[in-house]
């Protein structure tokens, strides 16, 4: 009754609990004409969904990020992969920046050589996180159980930024993690030197701390050897979304500049529907659950670094 009064459900559908009186999860999993779920639960609780929902024969798509951290991303991995995706069922995780028209723009421009071969990078994310904040007040965001709070659960946002645009993944990283407010805990702040495989290098700046709201900040600057790309999300006329500038030239630079508003979340599911319909294949491949671990790797070495250099690679394959 309750959930129906919240979510101003009719009364005709059917409501599944925990409650003794009501049938829970399990038999909503049983049901033959069910072919997908999508899992968005607080963090600590998804892994153990995602494999229940695998075991029951659906395909699944979870909200980032993939685990709290590499070791428990890694097992979840490895039993899919062996147990579930040879059965043809579909594990997505829903990281809808990879969706981003504006991402993907940019992606496209650098990928293609537009601005050159990539030298170095820059991506600063800061935003103020109140205790009146709609997202604080969720009790498992107010006392996280697993490693950064807010820098792992909204971090990997960015993180995927990176990944996707960046024509190189990230080999290594060195940083330091700090707590300015105390009820952020146990980290709000990271900043962080990475270098890729191709030898370019770059500057990471994530923070939740700001002293007021005044303090936003998001933006992501690749430099080329032919050019440069800025990336900013913000709001304008037109709605939330991304702008996308490039400026290329060396000697008479020539501006553009493109505003693409925000529909990720739309667009992952769509994608997700697609490939659970019509296969894999029919549906851009985003979500893999081994590009995610590569998020949670890089946010866990920001925490962890203290200075010095942690290989991302053996990050990821020795948890």
């Amino acid at each position: 009754e309750a959930a129906q009064q919240t979510l101003k459900l009719n009364s005709g559908l059917t409501v599944y609990s925990d409650a003794p009186d009501r049938e829970g999860l399990d038999e909503l999993l049983a049901q033959s004409d069910i072919q997908a779920v999508i899992v968005a639960l607080p963090l600590g609780q998804q892994p153990g969904i995602v494999i229940k929902a695998l075991k029951a024969g659906k395909h699944v798509l979870s909200e980032k990020p993939v685990a709290k951290d590499v070791k428990a991303a890694l097992e979840l991995i490895k039993t899919y992969e062996t147990e579930y995706k040879p059965k043809g069922l579909i594990w997505r995780v829903a990281e809808n920046v990879e969706c981003e028209p504006g991402i993907r723009a940019a992606a496209e421009a650098i990928h293609s050589g537009k601005i050159g071969k990539v030298a170095f990078f820059r991506l600063s994310s800061v935003s103020y996180i109140d205790q009146e904040s709609k997202w604080y007040k969720s009790s498992w965001r107010t006392v996280p159980d697993y490693q950064g709070g807010f820098l792992l659960d909204s971090g990997v946002h960015s993180m995927a930024v990176l990944r996707t645009i960046l024509p190189s993944p990230v080999a290594s990283l060195s940083g330091h993690a700090s707590l300015t407010k105390p009820y952020l805990l146990p980290h709000d702040s990271i900043q962080s030197v990475l270098a890729l495989d191709s030898g370019a290098h770059g500057l990471l700046e994530l923070s939740f701390a700001a002293p007021s709201s005044a303090r936003f900040e998001s933006i992501t600057v690749i430099t080329g050897t032919e050019g440069f790309l800025e990336l900013t999300f913000g709001k304008n006329e037109a709605g939330v979304g991304w702008a996308v500038k490039t400026v290329v030239g060396t000697k008479d630079p020539k501006e553009e500049k493109q505003f693409y508003k925000m529909q990720g979340v739309e667009t992952e599911i769509e994608w997700f529907v697609q490939a659970v319909l019509k296969g894999e294949q029919s549906s851009a491949v985003v979500g893999e659950p081994r590009g995610a671990i590569r998020d949670v790797a890089l946010i866990q070495a920001a925490l962890t670094s203290g200075g010095a250099p942690v290989d991302i690679k053996n990050l990821v394959e020795e948890a």
